[in-house]
């Protein structure tokens, strides 16, 4: 019984930290832009590496993905997801950004 108590309170203890950084990294940039605190271009850059650690927090504290030996499959799966979705993305913009140019 103790153990399953200490668990659950390691598990909790983990989300609420995971649900913290979450809501830092998200109201950071609302922040940013609300306030109108940086310029434009500075602004994006910081968004987008805000964005970058909200997924990382993600994979960390709600996936349970980290860098220990049996955990390292999930990863891969997850990174060779991300590329697939990169490529199918990149290819897309590529294809209208070159019709775009035909057609203008």
């Amino acid at each position: 019984m103790s153990d399953e108590h200490s668990d659950f309170r390691a598990d909790l203890r983990q989300y609420l930290t995971g649900f913290a950084l979450a809501l830092a990294l998200t109201l950071i940039p609302f922040a940013l832009v609300w306030w109108n605190l940086a310029p434009r271009a500075v602004a994006l850059w910081i968004i987008a590496g805000l964005a970058i650690l909200q997924g990382i927090v993600h994979l960390r504290y709600f996936f349970h993905i980290d860098l220990s030996r049996q955990k390292r499959e999930d990863l891969q799966l997850i990174l060779f997801s991300l590329l697939i979705l990169a490529m199918m993305a990149g290819g897309t913009i590529w294809i209208m950004a070159n019709l775009a140019q035909r057609m203008g």
